[in-house]
């Protein structure tokens, strides 16, 4: 708060990874996009957490921890892997060369 009793409000980027200075925040961004995705997924099948567990060949407690956003030790390869499985399409586009470094971004149909 300033002497007014105003209330400074910093603005964030669209990143909530990199605002909080995770070293990984780009990829942190995108398995947390991907979890999210899962769990729509799951939802949108009425699959209990049991019946996804069996679906996606992993245990139950990783399916919780996963469609709660605690993805840390699950790759993304392995989150994309996932997504196939609830019968979802996955497509990676390697584009031309340029002249910055690349990027990553997931875009969902």
């Amino acid at each position: 708060m300033n002497e007014n009793n105003e209330i400074a409000i910093e603005e964030g980027s669209t990143n909530v990874y990199a605002d909080l200075d995770y070293a990984d925040a780009a990829q942190m961004q995108r398995k947390s996009q991907l979890a999210a995705e899962i769990s729509r997924a799951i939802k949108a099948r009425r699959l209990t957490q049991d019946g996804a567990a069996e679906l996606l060949g992993i245990d139950q407690s990783k399916v919780s921890r996963i469609t709660r956003g605690q993805f840390r030790g699950v790759s993304e390869t392995k989150l994309l892997e996932l997504m196939t499985k609830l019968g979802h399409d996955v497509r990676i586009l390697v584009g031309p060369v340029r002249r910055r470094i690349g990027k990553i971004e997931l875009q969902f149909a």
